[in-house]
């Protein structure tokens, strides 16, 4: 009896791969295909929109220079808004800068009254006017103001402060009222904590006499302490302390 032979093995074929590739490349021809259907300008259409688009710009203002709708003359009606708004900006500058020197006029004004009255009473140790960036600025010493380490008013700056209530209601300007210290740490004992909470009580002082006993309205102000944090100078004399130690009022520009 004849003996069979095994089964031949079969051949494993390596490419298949070729069959997913090439279904893949199928399909995203197929999508390029129609996008680019989908993307096709319809002509008539397009010639629609052309003359649609001719006729609005030809019956309304253009922006493009020298043309008529999509050609021709600039529209008059557009120069003639364009003259217009001109104008106005002139116009509005004009109010904006009379605007402005007058402000500067009444803060000079009030520059001029606050110095005088310095000379009068002579205050010149005390308080000193200056015109900076930000304003014109009241430096009034703490001395002039305060015992030491204390924020209750003296009553030598009722008069000064009397003084600024009748000028400051003019002017319709913010003001900031700004306390400072030297560097000295507050004693143990003290009834504030540090320079900090001093310097902000101070000026908090000022404020409240302001509003509180003269009326003024209290939205117009700023209440700030910086404690030793902005000395004039150095504090490395007892003269140059005293300079430190102070409260400044800016009305502010």
């Amino acid at each position: 009896m004849a003996r069979r032979g095994k089964k031949q093995a079969e051949h494993e074929n390596h490419e298949r791969w070729l069959i997913t590739y090439s279904d893949l490349i199928t399909l995203l021809l197929v999508f390029f295909v129609i996008m680019y259907s989908m993307s096709k300008v319809d002509d008539n259409k397009y010639e629609i929109l052309a003359r649609s688009l001719n006729l609005q710009f030809k019956s309304s203002d253009s922006l493009l220079e020298m043309n008529s709708g999509l050609s021709g003359t600039m529209s008059p009606t557009y120069a003639d808004g364009d003259k217009r708004q001109t104008e106005e900006t002139n116009r509005q500058a004009n109010i904006d800068k009379e605007e402005y020197d007058k402000k500067e006029q009444e803060l000079a004004d009030f520059k001029d009254k606050i110095e005088t009255y310095i000379q009068d009473n002579k205050l010149e140790s005390d308080i000193v006017v200056t015109d900076t960036t930000r304003g014109i600025t009241i430096t009034l010493s703490d001395v002039f103001l305060f015992d030491t380490g204390k924020a209750d008013l003296k009553p030598p700056a009722f008069d000064i402060m009397d003084n600024l209530a009748t000028l400051l209601p003019g002017l319709n300007a913010k003001v900031a009222i700004e306390g400072h210290t030297d560097n000295v740490p507050i004693r143990t004992g003290s009834y504030y904590k540090d320079n900090w909470e001093l310097s902000v009580q101070r000026s908090l002082s000022v404020i409240r006499y302001l509003t509180g006993k003269v009326k003024l309205n209290e939205k117009n102000f700023i209440a700030t302490g910086y404690g030793d944090t902005m000395p004039k100078v150095e504090n490395d004399t007892p003269e140059n302390r005293a300079k430190n130690r102070r409260v400044e009022v800016t009305i502010l520009r």
